[in-house]
């Protein structure tokens, strides 16, 4: 009875600390970026040894994809899902445009950091399409039902994560503003 009560207390033990690893990893990503943060620089802020965070994660993308994961879970994307049921088509854009300008607002440092490094960095940009583009892409595809090619471009231009913190943090328009803007906007054209 003893040994599986140590093999559950090792198994509780070895969750915690990959909890930290990515905890740490996730805190750098959002300062100093995926692409420039290090699995000595993860381990250091981790409080563990490079060996222990290799165990937990052999290579970069498996720690990507844990980091992720969990800040998904976290700071969950918006679900397009209720969006369907409002009828009037501004108010459904007012809806999903503000929900992902919260999100942005929510997560502004590490979304920033890691649409920075996609440009630079394959693991990167491999690990955020498969974690955000379809997510993105559905919010989108609910929003932009019945939309000319023109409305479509203007709604891809208003989801940009850049449109919104040049709208809101350049600017200085409040969110409610910003996402007016943007309604106006596809709506300007046809």
């Amino acid at each position: 009875m003893t040994r599986a009560y140590n093999m559950t207390k090792r198994a509780d033990q070895q969750a915690e600390t990959r909890l930290r690893i990515v905890e740490a990893a996730i805190d750098l990503h959002g300062t100093v970026g995926p692409a420039r943060s290090s699995f000595s620089m993860v381990a250091e802020r981790a409080g563990v040894q490079r060996h222990t965070l290799y165990a937990h994660f052999p290579d970069e993308r498996s720690l990507l994809m844990a980091c992720s994961s969990l800040h998904l879970e976290r700071q969950p994307l918006p679900d397009p899902e209720p969006w369907r049921a409002i009828g009037d088509r501004d108010e459904r854009l007012r809806m999903g445009i503000g929900a992902l300008y919260g999100w942005y607002a929510r997560n502004e440092a590490l979304a920033g950091c890691v649409l920075r490094d996609i440009e630079v960095n394959e693991i990167v940009r491999e690990v955020a399409g498969l974690r955000i583009g379809a997510p993105i892409a559905a919010c989108e595809g609910v929003l932009a039902a019945g939309f000319g090619k023109r409305q479509k471009a203007m709604l891809h231009l208003a989801f940009d994560f850049y449109t919104w913190r040049s709208l809101v943090r350049a600017s200085g328009l409040k969110t409610s503003a910003a996402v007016e803007t943007m309604v106006l906007a596809i709506n300007g054209v046809k």
